[in-house]
This record gives C-alpha cells, structure tokens and sequence, in this order.
C-alpha cells in the first residue's frame, strides 16, 4: 500500500547548525539541546540540495528508528526534502540496513535514516546514503554549509508511503542455505530497537527454534542499552542461551547495522572471530579476495585470513571509511571489531546486522558441528577490551601524533618493532601488538593490547601506560580476555 501527496512550493530560510552534532559518520545530537524538528527541516533542505547536484536526481528514500523524537523529526524532514524538489519514499518504522536495502533495491539517488543508533533514548540522529557509497566526513561539513548560507535548490516535492518490510525479509532468506528439516534453536535479542519487527517475520520463516528477547521497538531502552560490543549488555541473551540450550545467541544495536554474538556455551563471540568464520566461505566464492578490517582487529584474523589464500587489509576505523574503501577495492566483505560487518558477495556491501545473522546461521548448519567449534582452532590470545579515556578534544589528534613520533623513534633503532600510523599508532612488538587512535567523534583516545600470553599482554600495557603518560594522561586497563 502506498499514499502520496505533494508539497506547497517555498523558500527555506539559512539554518546554521550546532556544529557539535556534524559528525565525521553521521549528524547526531541530543534532543531538546543541540537537535530538533528544526535541524531536521534544515537538513532535509540541504541533504535534498547536496544529493540534487552530487547525483542529478531527485529521489530520496526515508526511515526512522523508534525513539519518541523519530516520528516528528520524520515529519520535519520529509517537508525539507519536499521544499527542494525531493520526492520522498517514506519506508517507515525500521532498521537502518532496511533503508539501505530501499536505496538499492528502488534504485533511488540516496537514502535517509533517522536513528540515534546506540546512543540513550534522548539521542537522535541522521544516517545519510547515496546509490554510490556513505555520506561522511568533509561532506558532512559541505552540507551544513549548505544549510547556513540557504545555498537551495528550489522546486516541490511529493512524499509517498511505502510498506517494504516483507520485501527486504524475503532479500534477507533469498540466498541462505537453511532449510526445512534443519534443527537449531537460537536467541535473538532485539534490546528493543528497530529490529524488532523483522525479526519477527524473518524468523517465522526460518526453520528451527527462535527464541525472541525483548522484541517489542521501545525507545526507552526498558531491559538494556542496546550495544552488543558491550559484554554487560550480552547478560540477559547469554542466561536464555545457557538456560535453554540454545545453539546460538544474536544481538542487535539500537538500528541493528550492528551484530553481536555469544556460542552455545555462552560465550562472547567477538566481531574479527565473525569475519574470519566468514572469510572462510566468503574466500570459496572469491580466492585470493581482499577482505578488510579496523586497526582494532586482532592479528590473529588477518593471520588466518592470509593462511586462507585472501588478501588482508588493515583500514582505518569508521564504519563510512570501511565502507568507502570496500566500495573502492570492490572487496567481497569487510568488517569492523564494533560490529559493522560488510558483505559484498550476496549483498549489497552496507553492513547489515540481521543480514550476518543469517550467514552465520548458514556457516553454522553448513559445518554440522558447534558454534564454539567454527573458532576452536584458531591460535589462543590474550586482549585486553577497548579502552577509551577522556583528553582534550582541542588536542586528541596532536596527541596521538606525539606518540606516532615516539613509537617510531623507538623502532627505528629496535628492529623487532614496527608502526603501522594508518589511523594512529597500531604497534607491533615480539610481544603481540598495541593501539593508541583519537575517537572521531568523541573527546577521547581508545586502546587495545593483544598478545600470546598474560606476561607479553602485561609487558604491551606497560609500554602503552609509559607512553600515554609522555602526553600527560593515564589509562587504567580493564581484565585480559581470554
């Protein structure tokens, strides 16, 4: 079912934006203190402008998560969009990848989804697409210059309300290999984000037993913040797991583009172990494949994807800049340790979160064994978790630079170790490997350590500590993983 009407032909007003939420990602902000209906109006007016020139068309799909806030800036914004000449397809309520999904599938020049993703209920925000790749960084900047000089275009849209959900399940089972007669039982907990509702229908479809958490789309956040990467917020799914006997256990963040796990025993399966289970099949299809991961990914994936026969690619951190350089090397999957995983090879190449569940699912059935056992034999290490520790955000990039020049003078005259300052310093030690990066969108630095036993880790975290006290701040490290 569809409905659509036409907008009044106006003239929108300049709007400059409070530049705290000009994102390097997204736009994103508080509401009620730097973000409402009137940034969304403005934004529409200069994403609707920015998409007419970048890609000579005027046609934009739109989404919303379920948070109070989403409904009202969706009004706001289809009325921008109108007023610049956009006809808008509204898909409504949903996760984020199912508007990706609208964008490719409808074949329209971009995309819009208002979420504020993993952020507390009174966070909203805009994900923007185009049919050609994420919307990020300096473009980011270039659109909210539109929007404080009133640089528009003119002309009056239409918006037309579309219902896509059973079309992007039935995208979702096209491909897979499950099949009747399969026995699995799974968990799936929604935290009461946008994914709600499809997995509902998807798992009506899918053979087994599906056990549904907290599926009912509340953007309150009633039972827990909804970030998989977050073992706290895993609590609840691995209890069900363990309890019921489950074979797996999958976690959605607030807009489900992101994806956490937990194997039948209970077990936090981290995202660089999800794209090395994937490489494996991925690596079938496309032999000596580039497959892309963060400066945060453990050696050991790009390790095993090299013994696989692809070719790995460590890349800058940021969901648009994997992104980006997978769209750029044609890579067939790509992936991030937050969750952002990207498949290319039977998909669209935008990170999907109920999408990887299902190939999961399908690597899991496919090997006839256990979740645990897809993992089993990769080498045994020691991580610490990311660590992320507030410093001025006037400074945070000079910062780290400092400890690039550090690090590097160091190995210039220590042969065993070697800097990799592709997005901060990524340091390699016959210990194992240590990272210092500046968040891009946060007032803070992040760290990890990852080594082949508890005395290197140790030795690693020492080397971190001396080197962020030479920048005038210290890090407390959390308990090792195993």
């Amino acid at each position: 079912m569809q409905t659509s009407t036409k907008a009044k032909d106006m003239k929108p007003a300049p709007y400059t934006f409070n530049p705290e939420i000009l994102r390097e990602y997204d736009i994103r902000g508080q509401i009620g203190k730097n973000l409402s209906d009137a940034d969304a109006y403005a934004l529409g007016c200069a994403y609707g402008t920015y998409v007419r020139r970048k890609m000579g068309g005027n046609r934009i799909c739109l989404g919303y998560d379920g948070r109070a806030s989403s409904e009202g800036l969706q009004k706001a914004m289809t009325q921008g969009l109108m007023d610049v000449g956009i006809d808008v397809t509204r898909i409504g309520l949903g996760p984020t990848p199912m508007l990706y999904f609208a964008v490719k599938d409808r074949g329209t020049e971009a995309g819009l989804m208002i979420t504020g993703s993993h952020n507390p209920a009174d966070y909203n925000g805009f994900k923007m697409a185009l049919q050609s790749g994420p919307v990020y960084g300096d473009a980011v900047q270039e659109i909210g210059k539109l929007a404080a000089v009133g640089d528009f275009e003119s002309g009056t849209g239409s918006v037309t309300d579309v219902d896509i959900q059973d079309q992007y399940v039935d995208r979702l089972m096209r491909d897979t290999k499950l099949v009747a007669g399969k026995e699995i039982k799974i968990a799936w907990d929604c935290g009461n984000g946008a994914a709600g509702e499809i997995v509902r229908r998807l798992t009506k479809k899918l053979p087994g037993t599906h056990i549904l958490m907290f599926d009912e789309i509340d953007g309150t956040f009633p039972n827990h913040h909804p970030d998989p990467t977050v073992d706290a917020n895993l609590v609840d799914l691995i209890k069900v797991v363990k309890e019921q006997k489950c074979d797996l256990g999958l976690a959605f963040d607030g807009d489900a583009d992101r994806v956490g796990a937990v194997d039948e025993k209970g077990e936090v399966l981290r995202c660089d172990n999800l794209i090395t289970i994937y490489a494996r099949d991925v690596l079938k299809r496309h032999p000596g494949a580039t497959i892309i991961g963060d400066v945060k990914c453990s050696q050991v994936m790009y390790d095993e994807i090299e013994k696989m026969g692809g070719k790995p690619l460590m890349w800058k951190t940021g969901h648009s800049l994997i992104k980006a350089k997978m769209y750029e090397l044609k890579a067939p999957l790509a992936g991030e340790l937050s969750g952002h995983i990207f498949f290319g090879d039977g998909w669209y190449g935008f990170d999907d979160g109920i999408y990887c569940s299902v190939r999961l699912i399908d690597a899991v059935i496919e090997s006839g064994g256990t979740v645990s056992a897809l993992t089993e034999n990769l080498p045994h290490i020691v991580n610490t978790p990311e660590i992320r520790f507030e410093v001025d955000e006037a400074t945070k990039f000079a910062s780290v630079a400092k400890v690039v020049a550090s690090v590097k003078a160091q190995a210039a005259s220590d042969t065993s170790i070697t800097v990799n300052d592709i997005d901060g310093a990524r340091v390699k030690t016959p210990d194992g490997w240590w990272l210092l990066r500046a968040s891009n969108t946060q007032n803070v630095l992040v760290t990890r350590a990852e080594a082949q036993d508890e005395e290197g880790l140790e030795r690693l975290k020492t080397m971190v500590k001396n080197e962020v006290a030479k920048i005038g701040y210290d890090v407390v490290f959390e308990q090792s993983n195993h």
